[in-house]
């Protein structure tokens, strides 16, 4: 099945749980009631209306009846919708390693039309070496498994075609000094990651910019925090800020905004890409 076919799920599962709950909300229905009328709780109406888990026919039949959707065209095409979001995606074959929570961000990040991200820590997944990926995962879960190890960082290189795939996204990066500087794995491993990054930054769907030490505080300051736009006109950019057991999807339109400002300011402040990529060969000569 095609990664796209598989990442459009997830954000058909998003666009049809925003929809029931606007009509919800738009007949002053609460989550209580109906949960009630699908003979579940109101955490279960939450996670749907989320988009965090699978829908049952019957179910979206159950509550388009409730909230008075009688026209066929419409239930038609929402409970369409319903039967296209349960498509599983090709990251279910990793389920044995991949969290839950994480399930839904690669499904977005296979979906969106442009990723923006800011990383402090390490580089990002999407522009790991092998090697390095290697490094980071092992340090990350020691005494895990050399099995499990290889698995997690099959799972990133498998993700990382999304940037060289027909419908490749945008993908605009910075990353702090810090995380170019951090060592993961010996000199050789690091040597390679720069120059891959060197590589990385000349594609024409990808900007990587590196904001120095040189620059001091900065807008950044809250920690490392990814944003995602998708082509669906009628869903709003998702802010991912992941955590060490769990991630955060911000999607509320006046903190996404605080996150835009952010972000944009990184780019503004850091040096743009030629220049962004002669720092990351100076840093090559110092290794």
């Amino acid at each position: 099945m095609p990664a796209g076919e598989s990442s459009g799920s997830v954000v058909r599962r998003i666009l049809l749980g925003s929809q029931l709950r606007r009509l919800r909300e738009s007949r002053g229905i609460t989550r209580e009631a109906a949960g009630y009328s699908i003979r579940a709780s109101e955490s279960k109406i939450s996670r749907m209306e989320l988009g965090r888990v699978s829908f049952k026919a019957r179910d979206v039949e159950d509550l388009l009846t409730l909230y008075g959707v009688t026209d066929e065209t419409e239930r038609d095409s929402l409970l369409g919708l319903a039967r296209e979001a349960n498509v599983a995606g090709w990251w279910h074959s990793y389920g044995d390693v991949l969290p839950g929570w994480f399930q839904t961000y690669i499904g977005l990040e296979g979906a969106a039309s442009l990723i923006r991200i800011y990383e402090v820590q390490f580089v990002h997944g999407l522009l790991q070496t092998e090697a390095y990926a290697h490094a980071v995962v092992e340090r990350g879960m020691r005494g895990a498994p050399a099995a499990e190890i290889d698995r997690r960082v099959a799972l990133r290189l498998e993700r990382q075609k999304v940037l060289v795939s027909e419908r490749a996204p945008r993908f605009h990066a910075v990353l702090d000094e810090a995380a170019l500087r951090r060592p993961y794995g010996d000199r050789a491993v690091m040597r390679a990651q720069l120059r891959h990054l060197i590589d990385m930054s000349e594609h024409p769907n990808i900007t990587l910019q590196v904001m120095p030490f040189s620059f001091g505080g900065h807008a950044g300051e809250s920690g490392a925090f990814t944003m995602l736009r998708f082509p669906e006109s009628d869903l709003s950019d998702i802010v991912y800020l992941e955590q060490l057991t769990s991630a955060l999807y911000v999607d509320k339109p006046e903190e996404v905004a605080q996150y835009e400002k952010a972000m944009t300011r990184l780019h503004e402040d850091s040096p743009g890409p030629e220049e962004s990529r002669d720092l990351l060969r100076g840093l090559l000569q110092l290794i």
